[in-house]
Formats: structure tokens, sequence, C-alpha cells
């Protein structure tokens, strides 16, 4: 088939050059449609193409984005809690319950910040009982970098979330609800945003894969764009259980079959559908390599946070990072708010090769000031342009599977 846009310079100079009407068209599909709060994207660059990876609708990194995207952020955020809630004087930010990561108590005050500068009184709320084991009202924390950071047990009064006595207008969710809560969210009247009710009890990434093709082929086609440039191809497999081998013949034929429409030498992602934290994940080049898992690595693959157990599988190309830093493999790291791209960082990782999963041990965050990856002004522009729309398609496929929860 014949496309306008065949390769990946040619997909950089078009974006460039078409800048507005590109964002004009992604805008455009957003209306109507419940687009996160905010969202992070990870991002391959290789010598072919440019593909989304991963997509995380409660982003724990805002300390690792740089000032200046911090600063600039304020008013998005501000007409983001507007269009929520007009009148919205109160804020309250629901934390994961792992208090004793100082790095993320670090992104906690960050995105607080945020939320302050946008002029908002904001609180920390959590519903975790096991935060408050004496019932206290708040417990006091102190951040990698010093920062205070007060949790405030929360309660839910006639539908409204309420922290020491005061009513929150907005609630900001940063829980990714692996381990749900026992509350009927579709009774709180604070608005809550992203709902809780996708979190990953019941989120998927072949779902969310899913709809990014959907997207990215109805935008490719509107601009006569090969969509190979800006996706990973995927299979998905379902009924796998690593502990007692069911499936797993299935899931190395469906490894086998990815493999042979990529060209040589090529690797596969294994993630586990639900996964987080990148846990649950192989790299591997044959179908072989699964069916021969040692106990070690099943068990790796067989359960993640929260004790869920991964029996949905998503198997991804393997898109070679050509991004480095210090000589070491990085992929980058979109930020957006109300699916506007507002910043980034590069994930670095030293024991990782770049067909490596380097979401894992070993990994470092770098902030992303686009001089970082590139040199010469016009390189700078073409990259930032990609990695946005990149993000603002994958973030459009997240809201349909918001919708679908709704």
């Amino acid at each position: 088939m014949e496309f306008k846009i065949s390769n990946k310079d040619q997909l950089e100079k078009f974006v460039c050059e078409n800048w507005d009407n590109i964002n004009t068209y992604i805008s455009q599909i957003q209306i109507g449609l419940p687009i996160p709060f905010y969202s992070s994207v990870d991002i391959r660059e290789s010598r072919e193409k440019y593909a989304p990876v991963d997509h995380n609708m409660y982003p724990a990194g805002f300390n690792n984005l740089c000032n200046v995207d911090i600063r600039g952020a304020t008013s998005l955020v501000r007409e983001t809690i507007k269009k929520i809630n007009h009148d919205c004087k109160t804020v309250g930010i629901i934390p994961e319950s792992h208090t004793k990561n100082l790095m993320y108590l670090d992104h906690l005050a960050t995105l607080s910040k945020l939320t302050e500068e946008a002029g908002y009184k904001t609180y920390f709320v959590s519903f975790d009982s096991a935060l408050f084991p004496n019932n206290e009202d708040f417990i006091d924390l102190t951040s990698a970098s010093g920062s205070p950071i007060k949790i405030i047990r929360g309660q839910i009064q006639n539908g409204v979330i309420t922290a020491l006595g005061e009513k929150i207008d907005v609630a900001i969710n940063n829980n990714d609800q692996s381990n749900p809560w026992p509350i009927e969210w579709k009774e709180v009247i604070t608005p809550i945003a992203p709902t809780p009710l996708i979190g990953w009890f019941r989120r998927q990434k072949n779902i969310h894969f899913s709809y990014y093709k959907k997207v990215a082929d109805e935008f490719a086609q509107n601009f006569e764009i090969n969509p190979d440039l800006i996706q990973a191809q995927f299979r998905a497999v379902e009924d796998v259980d690593f502990e007692t081998k069911h499936g797993l013949e299935k899931l190395g034929s469906a490894v086998d079959d990815l493999i042979s429409k990529l060209k040589p030498e090529s690797k596969v992602f294994v993630k586990a559908s639900q996964g987080t934290y990148g846990m649950g994940i192989s790299v591997v080049s044959s179908g072989e390599e699964i069916i021969n898992m040692n106990r070690k690595t099943r068990n790796k693959m067989d359960v993640g946070k929260n004790k869920i157990k991964f029996t949905s599988l998503l198997v991804q190309e393997g898109v070679e990072t050509i991004i480095k830093y210090d000589n070491n493999p990085a992929e980058i790291t979109v930020y957006l708010i109300d699916g506007k791209s507002m910043g980034g960082f590069m994930r670095i990782n030293s024991e990782k090769d770049s067909l490596g999963n380097l979401n894992s041990r070993g990994m470092v965050f770098r902030k992303l000031c686009m001089s970082d990856l590139v040199g010469k002004v016009e390189d700078h522009k073409s990259k930032d342009a990609i990695y946005s729309i990149i993000a603002r398609l994958a973030t459009i496929a997240s809201a349909y599977e918001i919708k679908e929860v709704l």
C-alpha cells in the first residue's frame, strides 16, 4: 500500500510542518471523551519508528520533570480543575500507600505544589485504614528532599469526601487501585479524576493497546501515514497460568508468530496485562524461551503488585531504542494533563541493552530538557513534536478505556 508518509524522516518533517493541523485534529477527537486528569506515556524511538510501549493513568514521577515544565503547567492544571468543578477551592490528592518510598513522596510534594500554585488549597487524603492503625486523623512524613507530607485519613459523608472536616471539591486520584478499597465509588458525589473504577484491579494493557491501534490507524489514515511508524505490533493472549504452565505453549506460539513478522534477530516483550511498576515482564527472542522458563522466572511472571495473578499477557514488539544518555540506553516518558503534553523525563538503565526492559533494577531518571537528546535546533523541534503527538494519541486510547467503566 502506498503512503504519503512512508518513513521516519518524512514523519518528522510532516509533523513539524503541520503541527497546528495535527493538534487540531487530536483536540477534535478529544471532545466528549473522558480524558484522564493526567497520564504518562513511555515511548521508544528506534531507527524505523516511534511507539508508545506503556501508559499510566496514575503517574508517579512529577519530581523528575524539569522545573520550567512544572511552572508552565500551572495554568493547565487550573483550567483542567475548573473543567471538573468551576467553583473548586479545595483539592484532595489520593496517594499510594507505599509511604516508605521517599522518592514517591517527592513526587507527591511536586504534584501538591502544582495544584497549590494553580490556586487551590491542597490536602493528601487516604482511605487506607492500614496507614492509620490507631485511627489517627493524619500521619506526618518527610520526602527524600525534605518536603513535609501530611496524609489525612479521609472521610466520606453523604457522598462527599472530607479531610479534617473540610469538604474536598475535587479529588485527584494517584492510587492505581491494584488493591481496590471497599468503597462504592459510584455513590461518591465528589468528582474524582481519574476515576478509581479504571484501576489495575480491572485495567488491561491488552485493551489499552487495542484502543491505541484503533486511534493510531485512524490518525494515520487521515494523514496518509504508514501506521507502522507510530506503533508497536502486539498480540493478546488469555488464560495463561505460569505456576501450572497452563497456556505456555499458546503464549509461545504467539511469540513466534509476532517474531516472524519482524526483522531478523528481533525480540519481543511479554508483559502481564495488569502489570505495574515494570513487574511481570520478560524479554524473549523465541517461543521456546517461554515454554522452557525456569521456576524463578515463572514466579516473577505469575504474580504482581498486591498479589494480582497474571493470566492475561501482552506480547509486544521489542522496539530497539536509539536514545542514549552517557552511552546507556534510554527511553522517553511524556507527561500530560488533560491530554496535553507538559513535559517528561528520560529513563536510563546501565544494566540493560537497547532492547531490554529499562523499567527495572538499575534504572535512573534524568529531567528531559530536549537538548539532552539532540543537538540541532531543527531536531529538537521534530523530536519534541513527535513525542507529544504519540503521547496525545495514547491518552485518547486511555479515554476509551475510561468510557467503558463510566
